[in-house]
C-alpha cells in the first residue's frame, strides 16, 4: 500500500472515532448532579450567620465590592458623566470609606467613562458580546467587545447564551466564550450564566464549569433584564462550583452576583454564602463583586445611619 493510501486510511479512522468534546471533558472531572439538599444546608446556615455579618465594618467592605451599573434604555452621556462625577467626588466627601469597584456601562459608553474617571482603583466595566440575550453572530460579540477595550474598558461582562446551554450544545458555548477570552487578554471577562433562564440547579452548574473551562475571570447570575434575577441558591451552586474547579485546577475564579440586589440585608447574605463556602480569600473585590444600582445608595445610608446617596 502506497503511503497516501496508508495516511488516507489513518485519517478516515481518526474521522470514525468519536470525538470527546472539552465540555465532556470538563464534565467528567466533577459530579454534574447538584446535592439540593446540601445547598438548602448552606443557605439555612448562611442565613443564621447573616444576622451576625451585618456591622460596620463589613458593610464598607461590601460596598467596595460593587460594580455600580448603569444599564438603561434612557442612558445619555450627561447621565452617566453625572454618574462617574459622583464616584470621582465620592473619596473627598466620605474619606473614610472604600469606593465602588467599577462603572458598569453599555459598550458605547465606555470611552466616556475611561476619560473622565479620576478614580484609579475603580475600574471601566462594559457589557458586551449581545448583551443582556447574546443572540448575535460571533463575530459581532467579538467586535463589540472589541470596541469596548479599545475605548478604555478594563472589564467586559458577556452572556452565555441560554438557549444552547438548554439545547445541550456546551461545546458551541465554550467556543465562543474562549474566544472572547482571547480577545480580551488580560482584561477581566465576567460571564453572565443567565441563571433565572437555566430552570435547575444541574444546568447552572454546567453552566459555570463551561464558563470556567473556557477562560472566565469571573461567574455571574444575571443580567436582570430578561427573567429572574440572582437568586441565593444558583449563587450558592455557583459558589460550589468555583471551589471544586479550585480543587481540580488550582486557579481561583471571582463570582459576581447581579439582577435584583438593593436591600443591604441581601448583599450581606450573598457575602456570608461566599464566606462560608469559599472562605475569606475570596472577600475582597478581585474575587467577588456586585453588580447593583440602588444597593450602593442602601448601603451608604445603613453605614452611615442616616439616608444618604452616592
Amino acid at each position: 500500500m502506497e503511503n497516501n493510501d496508508v495516511m488516507g486510511e489513518l485519517d478516515a479512522r481518526l474521522e470514525a472515532q468519536p470525538r470527546i468534546s472539552r465540555s465532556s471533558e470538563a464534565f467528567a472531572k466533577y459530579n454534574m448532579e447538584v446535592d439540593e439538599h446540601l445547598v438548602e444546608s448552606i443557605l439555612e446556615k448562611a442565613a443564621k450567620d447573616s444576622v451576625n455579618e451585618m456591622n460596620s465594618e463589613n458593610l464598607k467592605r461590601i460596598f467596595s465590592l460593587i460594580d455600580l451599573t448603569s444599564l438603561t434604555c434612557t442612558d445619555t452621556e450627561d447621565s452617566i458623566l453625572a454618574l462617574v462625577e459622583k464616584v470621582n467626588g465620592f473619596e473627598e466627601k466620605y474619606p473614610d470609606l472604600p469606593s465602588v469597584a467599577s462603572i458598569c456601562t453599555y459598550p458605547c459608553y465606555a470611552g466616556l467613562v475611561s476619560r473622565s474617571l479620576e478614580v484609579e482603583s475603580v475600574n471601566v466595566c462594559s457589557v458586551a458580546a449581545g448583551f443582556p440575550s447574546a443572540q448575535t453572530f460571533q463575530e459581532v460579540k467579538i467586535a463589540e467587545v472589541g470596541l469596548a477595550i479599545h475605548d478604555g474598558a478594563t472589564e467586559i461582562d458577556i452572556v452565555q447564551n441560554p438557549g444552547l446551554i438548554l439545547n445541550g450544545d456546551f461545546e458551541t458555548v465554550s467556543q465562543d466564550t474562549d474566544e472572547i477570552k482571547e480577545f480580551c487578554g488580560e482584561n477581566t471577562l465576567k460571564v453572565i450564566l443567565e441563571t433565572g433562564a437555566l430552570k435547575t440547579l444541574d444546568n447552572v452548574k454546567k453552566a459555570a464549569i463551561v464558563a470556567m473551562y473556557s477562560g472566565a475571570d469571573f461567574i455571574k447570575t444575571s443580567t436582570g433584564k430578561e427573567v429572574p434575577g440572582a437568586d441565593p441558591k444558583s449563587f450558592c451552586t455557583m459558589c460550589l462550583a468555583i471551589k471544586e474547579y479550585a480543587a481540580v485546577t488550582g486557579r481561583k475564579v471571582g463570582i459576581k452576583a447581579a439582577g435584583g440586589i438593593r436591600q443591604t440585608s441581601q448583599a450581606v447574605l450573598y457575602w456570608t454564602i461566599v464566606k462560608n463556602v469559599l472562605g475569606k480569600d475570596w472577600l475582597n473585590n478581585k474575587l467577588f463583586r456586585i453588580g447593583a444600582s440602588s444597593l450602593a445608595d442602601n448601603l451608604l445610608s445603613d453605614i452611615l445611619g442616616e439616608p444618604t446617596s452616592l
